[in-house]
């Protein structure tokens, strides 16, 4: 049986309708499940077979949700996925943004890496965005509550320009500390895309047993304004004014509370992360 997970918010608010066509595929092989009504989607998950295969139907953030509410290193079934949400930043990642079938990702959702902070573990798919980042899905969840689609280029723009500022960081990577001041943005990846469509991490290798750490540092609006847009080919990792640091661990401490994003999941008010790549969790993790 296919267990076809969706949330009926994502995709603009079509997630249903995307997972009820997938009927065309399995016919009556095929049981839907609206993850925002489920009461225990983890005890439901663990409990299917070999012979099954969840089906999860949206963008990054019902990925994320789905690994930080399943344990999917214990499942017995395959995963599959159909990328519907606005961005897709992973589908993109693994070469599949333009699916139109759901694809095979168990091996994806497994081993992933962790990050930390104000005492909770979450893991992630694609990264943890620190900074302007952060702020634009804080702008974002806003405007979406108020029924608006929201631009987060014209966001970061804005928040380049008016809305947000640059914080002094301490970095410690693999225990080798660095400070920066004026820092934009300060994301660990574990793939090379975020934010729809940016390629924050160019060099990254998903399945890697390292994070690369990217920061915009030491500018001005305007350089940074300059330099931003290359970060939707890639090519904003070679200016002066970013840095890509590689490493198992990745601790990022901001001297202001800033808005952090996980995977597009805004968390509000944070001081400090830590990541863990996928070879160095914490033994309890």
């Amino acid at each position: 049986m296919h267990h076809v997970y969706y949330n009926p918010y994502s995709g603009d608010g079509n997630g249903q309708k995307v997972a009820e066509s997938l009927a065309s595929i399995w016919g009556e092989d095929m049981k839907l499940v609206n993850t925002a009504e489920a009461e225990d989607i983890s005890a439901y998950s663990l409990a299917l077979g070999e012979a099954d295969a969840i089906v999860l139907v949206g963008g990054d953030g019902t990925l994320n949700r789905f690994v930080n509410t399943v344990d999917a290193d214990r499942l017995s079934c395959r995963v599959l996925y159909l990328p519907s949400g606005t961005g897709n930043d992973f589908a993109n990642d693994v070469g599949m943004k333009d699916a139109k079938e759901p694809f095979d990702i168990t091996e994806y959702v497994k081993g992933l890496p962790t990050v930390e902070l104000d005492g909770e573990t979450y893991k992630f798919i694609n990264g943890v965005g620190y900074g302007i980042d952060g702020y634009c899905c804080e702008i974002g969840d806003k405007k979406k509550a108020q029924g608006k689609k929201p631009n987060y280029t014209a966001i970061a723009i804005l928040g380049l320009l008016f809305g947000y500022k640059p914080k002094d960081a301490t970095v410690v990577v693999d225990g080798v500390e660095y400070n920066f001041k004026k820092v934009w943005i300060a994301p660990s990846m574990y793939g090379r895309y975020y934010g729809g469509g940016m390629i924050a991490a160019p060099d990254q290798k998903r399945g890697s047993d390292e994070l690369s750490l990217m920061l915009f540092h030491g500018s001005g609006k305007l350089s940074t304004l300059m330099t931003f847009p290359k970060i939707f080919t890639g090519e904003h990792v070679k200016a002066k004014i970013v840095k890509v640091l590689t490493g198992k661990e990745i601790t990022v401490r901001f001297s202001e509370p800033s808005p952090l994003q996980i995977d597009g999941e805004t968390k509000l008010g944070i001081t400090e992360y830590t990541a863990y790549a996928p070879s160095h969790k914490k033994a309890e993790v």
